[in-house]
């Protein structure tokens, strides 16, 4: 039997606990969970480069076995390809996340029909919480380690000193 791996794409800028969640609840399902960081020139500015949120990510995932971080530019599902998987895991908060997955599922199954997307919903703790969000209280100076890996929540107050 094949080894079953899925992607987890997103800017993850920065990585939270929500995030987190999802891999964990992912490895749950699959052999191996790829943490793929878009590195997409096209997105606004991010507040932590790619190299940053590479590190962050793989020091929060330590000790998680099956679990890695790579980045990609260009198509998910053309990336996804590459590394031999055939799901996509995208976390969904609110109706509005659906909304906008949906629609991004749907072009994907269009441009591939042999990956697939699989949704799982956040736990009830970090609903409410978003990277925008959190950049946004930490900016003000604002403690937001409650919602981050301990190294996201340093590396916030360092920006914002």
């Amino acid at each position: 039997m094949s080894e079953k791996v899925a992607v987890y794409p997103g800017s993850f800028d920065p990585f939270t606990n929500g995030h987190l969640d999802v891999v964990d609840r992912a490895l749950g399902i699959f052999d191996g969970v790829i943490v793929a960081v878009a590195a997409n020139p096209e997105k606004r500015a991010p507040l932590f480069s790619v190299p940053e949120r590479v590190e962050m990510i793989q020091e929060a995932l330590a000790g998680r076995v099956g679990a890695e971080v790579d980045t990609y530019r260009g198509l998910t599902v053309d990336y996804a390809r590459t590394r031999g998987a055939k799901t996509l895991i995208k976390g969904l908060r609110a109706y509005s996340d659906f909304d906008a997955e949906l629609q991004q599922a749907l072009m994907n199954r269009k441009l591939a029909p042999d990956v697939h997307t699989v949704f799982l919903m956040s736990s009830f703790a970090h609903i409410f919480v978003s990277s925008s969000i959190l950049k946004d209280i930490a900016g003000y100076g604002r403690d937001v380690s409650e919602f981050v890996p301990p190294v996201v929540a340093e590396r916030l107050k360092e920006k914002f000193r």
